[in-house]
């Protein structure tokens, strides 16, 4: 898949796709000099999965900002 491609079924930016892939959250190959990436379909599921994951491990932890849930909540008062 694409970055474009992988960007559409996430539903946010290219950027972000792009981002990932650079800190190794997303894993995909790089072909030629022009930052071509592509993306294994089992390589988004897998993503996909870990973020589950995180996600309840964080809602059984009560650790979920519920505006970025891949986020810490802020400190309780």
């Amino acid at each position: 898949m694409t970055i474009e491609q992988v960007a559409d079924e996430l539903a946010t930016s290219e950027v972000q796709i792009r981002a990932m892939l650079k800190t190794g959250q997303l894993k995909g190959i790089q072909i030629g000099g022009r930052n071509v990436w592509r993306i294994g379909r089992q390589d988004l599921e897998d993503l996909i999965q870990d973020v589950y994951r995180q996600v309840s491990e964080r809602i059984a932890a009560g650790d979920l900002d519920e505006d970025n849930p891949l986020h810490p909540a802020p400190p309780r008062p």
